[in-house]
């Protein structure tokens, strides 16, 4: 029997169970540093060193970091489900919980690539990278992270899976930031969607959506022993 296709949708909720802030919750400030002068092209054209400087930080965090309970919950769900991850987070935390299939929309923080050019990717785990470092072409290497005033280019792919899902889980994101928020429009009609959050998104939902007031690394677990012992969700 064919398994239902489950996509979850992760947001920075899921990672400060683990430990990882987030911006969003500290007034416009990421670990002290203003957004856009750390996260946005302008920023980046304004003062790279700074800019690889804080991404060095953000990995030595990183590091020290691991997967909640949350994320280990989800690797669960691939006993019953074909589970598709597209997360808004950056780290690895996903992948290191063991799910197999991860989407990054914004990037990935272990990875770096040329700064004019999307490829080629390179892994450099935790390490740090400086000016000066350069690729092969002796281009300057910048963090592969998706900025304020760039395209998504796994947003193609994310919609595909959305739009083909049998149930849809929204965890630890408040919906607003676009394109990502516009997924959730895309999910089929009357396929069940969970959410889980502290907080209850600012969304209109359709009647379909039932919703857990609980962290990620909480609520994924209880949601996620529900789905596996259903016949039917």
């Amino acid at each position: 029997m064919e398994k239902k296709k489950l996509v979850v949708l992760t947001g920075a909720g899921m990672s400060a169970d683990s430990g990882i802030r987030t911006f969003r919750d500290s007034g416009g400030l990421w670990e002290g540093a203003d957004v856009m002068e750390v996260a946005s092209i302008e920023g980046w054209h304004q003062n790279p060193e700074k800019v690889l400087d804080f991404y060095n930080e953000r990995r030595k965090q990183l590091a020290e970091a691991a997967p909640n309970e949350g994320h280990k919950a989800l690797v669960a769900l691939e006993e019953k489900y074909d589970v598709t991850i597209v997360t808004q987070n950056v780290d690895d935390l996903h992948e290191r919980a063991g799910s197999h299939r991860v989407i990054h929309l914004h990037g990935e923080l272990t990875k770096v690539r040329p700064e004019y050019n999307e490829h080629p990717v390179l892994d450099i785990g935790y390490s740090e990278i400086h000016m000066g470092d350069t690729d092969e072409r002796g281009e300057q290497l910048r963090p592969n992270i998706v900025w304020f005033g760039e395209m998504v280019p796994m947003m193609d792919v994310a919609i595909k899976y959305v739009s083909e899902c049998d149930v849809m889980v929204i965890i630890g994101t408040s919906l607003v930031v676009y394109p990502a928020a516009g997924l959730v429009e895309l999910i089929p009609s009357g396929n069940p969607i969970y959410v889980i959050d502290k907080t209850r998104p600012e969304y209109r939902f359709p009647p379909n959506m039932r919703f857990i007031q609980h962290g990620a690394a909480t609520g994924t677990p209880k949601l996620v022993e529900k789905l596996l012992n259903r016949d039917s969700v």
